[in-house]
């Protein structure tokens, strides 16, 4: 019987906090196709814990070994939240399985405290349950030495404000925790001297370096920050989580122009195919079902939500198999340019509009 030919395949993941189990869904229902080859990983935040702990399973045994270090790593954090994290539900939360946490006092008088103090204060020894929980499960130096996926994880280099991407071959446990770094929650992580902070303020996730340096031609997105919210937040907790979630997704929205761009210019022969390459585009997005869930829910880490959010990823993916997943090595299979051209649009529109009141003045 001839053996299937494998299908290669890089994963961008998004970062988003608790909602990254979400991710851990999409990944875990991926793992289970034993053609799909991953070549590398780019992750922000939670995307990047997952990316190095699925690259972990990988090499100590394959798919199911990935699946498993995935459980262990969200059911790790999950369990040190239930010891030390102050946002949680209150009882009649639980009684009436309401989710969001911005009628729960505890947690608007947590964020108000992060407002006052910052974690030099309140965490002077920098305490991060999230380092333990990678140190257990990731064994950093095999990580470094191997050469069979390439690992981006993504940072913010707080002196520039400009991206740091820090590579499989020198990852380290502080690497994977700046990218998650919320400044007004955790001490800032020092490398070498330099600050970094998360990487979603300014690449969430990096999507070329995977083009640069690998030469697969597909990138699946796992979107986690809905796009489109329709309801106007108005408490001063939902407005700034809105505008986390748009700064989170600009640059985002900014790779994707790009890369439609570029895809043009290779239609077109004004860049010759043997410079440059076709990239096809794929997404699994929790836009409809992580956008029912408040903003404040990426702080939520209870495991029964986790789980939720598990099998949210998992039908995702599984939905995004069937109908699209026979598009691999041949098309993008969502609408970027849609997107990209809506972008266009509106930035005209906002554009134009000084000039059209000056008219009508």
């Amino acid at each position: 019987m001839a053996e299937t030919a494998s299908r290669p395949l890089n994963l961008a993941l998004q970062g988003g906090g608790a909602h990254g189990a979400f991710t851990w869904g999409v990944l875990d229902r991926l793992l289970q196709e034993p053609d799909l080859k991953f070549t590398a990983i780019s992750g922000t935040s939670a995307g990047a814990m997952n990316a190095v702990v699925m690259a972990e399973g990988l090499l100590e045994g394959g798919h199911e070994q990935a699946r498993e270090r995935l459980e262990q790593f969200w059911m790790g954090v999950s369990e040190a939240a239930s010891l030390m994290s102050p946002f949680r539900r209150t009882p009649l939360q639980r009684i009436t399985d309401s989710w969001g946490l911005s009628s729960s006092v505890l947690y608007e008088a947590s964020l108000a405290f992060t407002r006052v103090f910052s974690p030099y204060e309140f965490n002077p020894f920098g305490y991060n349950p999230l380092k333990q929980a990678l140190e257990k499960l990731v064994d950093f130096e095999k990580v470094r030495r191997q050469r069979r996926i390439k690992l981006f994880i993504n940072t913010t280099h707080v002196r520039t404000g400009a991206l740091r991407c820090w590579r499989e071959d020198e990852l380290t446990v502080d690497m994977v925790l700046a990218s998650a770094c919320l400044p007004w929650l955790f001490q800032t992580p020092v490398i070498d001297g330099e600050g970094y902070w998360d990487g979603g303020y300014v690449a969430n996730p990096a999507i070329e370096p995977l083009i640069r340096h690998t030469r697969t031609d597909d990138v699946l997105i796992v979107q986690l920050n809905p796009i489109v919210r329709n309801v106007l937040p108005r408490s001063s907790f939902d407005i700034q989580d809105r505008l986390n979630e748009i700064t989170f997704n600009s640059s985002l929205l900014t790779e994707l122009r790009f890369i439609a761009e570029r895809n043009r210019l290779i239609e077109g022969g004004d860049l010759t195919s043997n410079q440059y390459r076709r990239i096809h585009l794929h997404m699994i997005h929790g836009d409809q079902e992580l956008g029912a869930f408040p903003p404040s829910t990426k702080l939520l880490a209870e495991s029964h939500f986790l789980i939720k959010l598990r099998d949210l990823g998992r039908e995702a993916a599984a939905q995004w198999l069937e109908s699209d997943g026979h598009k691999l090595g041949r098309r993008s299979s969502f609408d970027y340019r849609r997107i990209v051209a809506q972008m266009s649009e509106e930035a005209e529109g906002a554009a134009d509009a000084p000039a059209a009141a000056g008219e009508a003045g």
